[in-house]
């Protein structure tokens, strides 16, 4: 110990969710904690996200009576996820543990002050299976204050969301048109915003509610934390992590943990190299993380004989870049576009090859798995006039588009789907045929391919306002457009693999002593799936929670 430069009880590496969640528990143990990020900003893609927890059998789904319970959890994964060699991330026992201390972990954040609530409604991505929640297993922030952060408030990393209001009333937004209940909300956003200018304050919503308020939390519990802070290596002393060497003002600077080491520094969407040897096809480019998420913690944890798993596997989004794309790290989503009526997906010769309204997980990685016996990168997005009038494609509004994308080329047009499908070098008769074929599942209201519109959550996804079907509606009326889409991502989903305690394992199966890891530098416990809204930023909180505390036992 005479080594180090300083030491702490415990060490965490990032300063996602689950680093601050892990401090709360090790602050009220009595426990020093020191959280180091490499960034100027605090909080992690998680800040940047909508900042949902996927928490199976919450508080709040009891308190608003929604059924769930440990059981029905386990069936929903056992048949969503279930038992592969290739996942061991994913073992039957890490699932039963993420549903039992997830459910804790809430009761625990709440107990230390943190205001969480539910999404009203946000079907499970795989509703229709066994022990799936229509209603959902979310749990987010409510609006928090940033100004309450006093000179905090310039280090927490901005989101994607401007806007003050709740999530809930967000996704109510769309309908402001059509709903009544829809412009309420839409009335609560003017009023909050015109009250907060008023009084002096700021709200922030969904991963920046979910971090400030855990930021506020952490440092009035005593953790210290500190950004521009970036960890070079691990310090391993006769088989067990004992610390950590980051860089203080170019220095090497070595820091003791008496309890253990976390990792929590994201995942390797913005190495460019790892994508090429795990993720082939993917580009760094079409990545939505933040800009620390380059993997050099996952290497580092390999030298020391870590397992690593799933890292094929990423948190897809898919997104379209128009013009001026490059300014902002907030590229344009198309999560809803194909899902919604008078659209569809197609590839580069034309076909349709999966349900538009899947989860974002599985669009992306259905483009990527269609690009290896078919050109679908980029695939198009085929849209009708329709569309454009009742529609957000992006982040525009329904309606006319900036003329720059016409200009541009990148928003093609046609007065028929032939001419449209010469524009994009597809064979207008494989469009034609594609686009009669989708319409004629859109009359009988069954698309007999992949039976896009018949779970809840391909109905939420859509127009819950449109005749028929929320998710089919036909592509008919000219002119016709198209956009690229491509596999984006908000995090890569491998990474090394951990036990139920989120200890660190070598190949072997043992544990590396002294050595935990969450979030996205580790291999998901939903394997190759994504079972439902915040299934990476809920493990991030669980599996942290349940490192510190076993850490805490440990120590004791």
């Amino acid at each position: 110990m005479s080594n180090f430069d300083e030491t702490f009880d415990f060490v965490v590496v990032g300063s996602g969710g689950g680093s601050m969640c892990a401090a709360l528990v090790l602050r009220q143990a009595g426990k020093s904690v020191l959280i180091l990020e490499k960034t100027s900003l605090i909080g992690g893609t998680t800040a940047r996200s909508g900042g949902v927890m996927w928490i199976p059998n919450n508080r709040f789904m009891k308190r608003d009576g929604v059924e769930d319970s440990f059981e029905k959890a386990m069936q929903y994964l056992d048949n969503a996820v279930g038992d592969h060699n290739d996942t061991p991330g994913a073992t039957r026992a890490r699932r039963a543990a993420y549903v039992e201390k997830g459910a804790e972990m809430v009761d625990f954040l709440v107990d230390q002050g943190i205001k969480l609530d539910r999404v009203s409604y946000w079907p499970d991505y795989y509703d229709e299976l066994p022990g799936g929640s229509e209603q959902g297993r979310t749990v987010v922030a409510q609006l928090f204050n940033v100004k309450e952060l006093g000179e905090w408030a310039k280090k927490l990393r901005p989101n994607f969301l401007s806007m003050q209001a709740s999530l809930d009333d967000m996704l109510k937004l769309r309908y402001v048109t059509k709903s009544g209940e829809a412009r309420k909300a839409a009335a609560k956003l003017v009023g909050r915003t015109i009250w907060a200018k008023l009084t002096g304050k700021h709200y922030v919503t969904a991963g920046a509610a979910l971090q400030g308020r855990m930021l506020q939390a952490a440092i009035k519990a005593g953790a210290e934390i500190r950004n521009n802070a970036p960890v070079t290596a691990l310090i391993e002393d006769d088989g067990r992590v004992t610390g950590v060497v980051a860089d203080k003002d170019g220095l090497p600077w070595r820091v003791g943990a008496k309890t253990g080491v976390l990792i929590n520094a994201g995942g390797f969407s913005h190495n460019q190299a790892m994508r090429d040897e795990y993720q082939p096809g993917t580009q760094s480019d079409w990545s939505m993380t933040a800009e620390g998420d380059t993997g050099e913690m996952i290497q580092e944890m390999m030298g020391h004989g870590a397992a690593i798993a799933q890292m094929d596997q990423f948190v897809g989004n898919q997104i379209t870049l128009p013009p001026g794309h490059e300014k902002h790290w907030m590229k344009a989503v198309v999560q809803g576009t194909t899902a919604a009526p008078h659209a569809i997906l197609v590839d580069q010769t034309g076909e349709r090859f999966m349900n538009e309204s899947g989860s974002y997980m599985a669009y992306c990685q259905g483009i990527i798995d269609r690009n290896k016996i078919a050109p679908a990168i980029p695939s198009y997005a085929i849209m009708d006039a329709q569309f454009m009038k009742k529609y957000m494609l992006g982040s525009t509004m329904p309606g006319k588009k900036p003329k720059e994308w016409t200009d541009s080329g990148y928003l093609k047009q046609g007065a028929t789907i032939e001419e449209l499908a010469m524009q994009l070098n597809i064979p207008p008769t494989a469009l034609r045929a594609t686009v009669e074929r989708f319409n004629g599942f859109c009359e009988k209201n069954v698309d007999e391919d992949f039976h896009r519109g018949e779970r809840a959550y391909d109905k939420w996804l859509g127009d819950a306002y449109h005749p028929k079907n929320a998710s089919l509606g036909a592509i008919e009326q000219g002119p016709f457009y198209a956009v690229e889409v491509l596999p984006g991502d908000v995090g890569t989903y491998g990474g090394v693999v951990t036990d139920a305690h989120a200890r660190v394992l070598r190949h072997d199966g043992t544990p590396i002593d002294g050595l935990y890891a969450t979030g996205i530098s580790t291999a998901s416990v939903f394997g190759g799936h994504y079972a439902g809204a915040g299934a990476s930023v809920g493990p991030s909180f669980v599996w942290g929670y349940v490192a510190a505390k076993h850490a805490v036992t440990k120590a004791a």
